[in-house]
This record gives structure tokens, C-alpha cells and sequence, in this order.
């Protein structure tokens, strides 16, 4: 039995004839069509949840001025926002939020022909957002929530009092954030993703948001990794520490390979 060394030790991985690797590998089909079925499900239910009715006049800055929660349905009638980690004062947005946006701007052609805008969303000024946006190479709908309830309404921004308090209204119950996160994370900004549904009179509805290990599915590079014998191969006590700007990773690139 050969021992294969990866990043995160040693690990030994039984090698088989093809005939053998066929039948695990049938097994392994059984629990994957089973895990399918049950996304399937879960997704179904997801569908069924009930909606809240948004009754605040939400006003955005865009690029080319005042943008209402509307007017970021561009005409469709799904809207998909991410709230991107860059709060005021900032010097670049997020580098694990701008690993997940790397992703965003080839989804956004596709989602676009199933009746469904894309935008995100941070609370820093646009003067801020656009210099580190044009950085980034990024196309996607960027718009300010500076000076709105917005970030605070949908549990992505905190309060003064709140981050004191140590215990923060985050992914649907109370997230214990550490001294060291507080004091040297500064985290007053919180990752998501929500979903809202606009109907023919132009009311609109809150019908999904989710956080954590929730927007997972919105990050394309670790479903491909998940494909993978090592998988992620992560620190398992900080899970992206490899994490750059896409700019900044030294070496390994695929860029050029034959």
C-alpha cells in the first residue's frame, strides 16, 4: 500500500486493480444519487418558504447615482445580492469575499436568462468601492449601502454596541466572535447572500438569505476542489488561509501549462 504525501501530512490510499476501484466506485454512485435526490429536496423546500414583504425605500449609490432595491432588478423579476465584507474606511475590500467574486461575473451572463439579476452589495462609499472594483477587473453590479439601514436590516453589519457586546445577530442565532476577531479583525462586516422575488405591481419580497458555510455554492473553485483526492486540503483550523487577491498568488498558476 503506497503512502501519497499531501500538503496536510501523510495519508495512505489503498491502489487497487480497475475492476476493484469499479465496484467502490458504484458504491460511492448509490450515496451520491441519494445525496442528490436529497439537495433536490432541500432545494424544493427552500422554494416554499414564505416571503417577507420589503416595506423600507432602500436607496443604493451606483455609478451613475441613486439606485433603489428595484431598479437592481434591471426589469427581471428574481434578484440575487451578495454582501461583500468592505466596510467605510477600508483599504480593499474582503479577500475571501473577493475569492467568492472572481466567480460571479461568468454566472451572472447565465442567471441573467433565467429571469434573474445579480448584484452586491457593501457598506462602504462608492468612492471606495470603485478604485479597488477597477483593481479587481470585476463587471458585476456594485452599489453602495452607506448611510442605509440595509446591511444592518439583513444581519451583515454591526453596531458599535453590538460588536462591544462580543456576541454579534449573525446566520440566524448569536455568533460568539472571539476578543482576537473583535480586536484585530475589526469584524463589524459579516458574508451573505439573500434572494428577493419582485411581482407584476412591483411589490418586493425577502425570500432567502444565508451565511457561513451556506454561500459554499456560489464558489465554484471549491466544487471543482471537492472533485479532487486532496479535496480542499485546508488548514483545518483556518480553512483559507491560502486565500489572495487573484493578483497576488505566487507560482502555481495554470496559466501557460501545455
Amino acid at each position: 500500500m503506497p503512502k501519497i504525501k499531501t500538503v496536510r501530512g501523510i495519508e495512505n490510499r489503498k491502489v487497487v486493480s480497475q475492476k476493484e476501484w469499479l465496484v467502490a466506485r458504484k458504491k460511492l454512485l448509490v450515496k451520491e444519487k441519494k445525496f442528490s435526490k436529497l439537495r433536490d429536496e432541500l432545494n424544493l423546500q427552500r422554494r416554499k418558504l414564505p416571503w417577507v414583504k420589503i416595506e423600507k425605500e432602500y436607496v443604493f449609490e451606483g455609478p451613475t447615482g441613486k439606485v433603489t432595491l428595484a431598479d437592481l432588478f434591471c426589469g427581471k423579476s428574481q434578484l440575487l445580492i451578495y454582501h461583500f465584507m468592505f466596510g467605510p474606511g477600508w483599504k480593499e475590500g474582503c479577500s475571501h469575499c473577493s475569492f467568492w467574486a472572481d466567480h460571479f461575473d461568468s454566472v451572472n451572463i447565465h442567471i441573467g436568462q433565467r429571469d434573474t439579476a445579480f448584484a452586491v452589495v457593501s457598506r462602504a462609499p462608492l468612492t471606495e468601492i470603485e478604485p479597488f472594483k477597477e483593481r479587481m477587473g470585476w463587471r458585476f453590479k456594485w452599489v453602495s449601502s452607506f448611510n442605509t439601514d440595509f446591511n444592518f436590516d439583513f444581519n451583515v453589519s454591526f453596531t458599535p454596541e453590538q460588536i462591544k457586546s462580543g456576541v454579534l445577530p449573525y446566520n440566524y442565532g448569536k455568533y460568539d466572535a472571539t476578543p482576537y476577531l473583535l480586536r484585530e479583525m475589526k469584524i463589524d462586516e459579516k458574508q451573505g447572500v439573500s434572494a428577493f422575488y419582485r411581482d407584476k405591481n412591483g411589490d418586493i419580497y425577502h425570500t432567502y438569505s444565508t451565511y457561513e458555510r451556506g454561500i459554499d455554492l456560489m464558489n465554484t473553485t471549491y466544487n471543482f476542489l471537492d472533485l479532487t483526492a486532496k479535496g480542499r486540503d485546508e488548514n483545518p483550523d483556518a480553512t483559507q488561509d491560502w486565500v489572495r487577491y487573484h493578483n497576488q498568488y505566487k507560482g502555481a498558476s495554470n496559466d501557460g501549462c501545455a
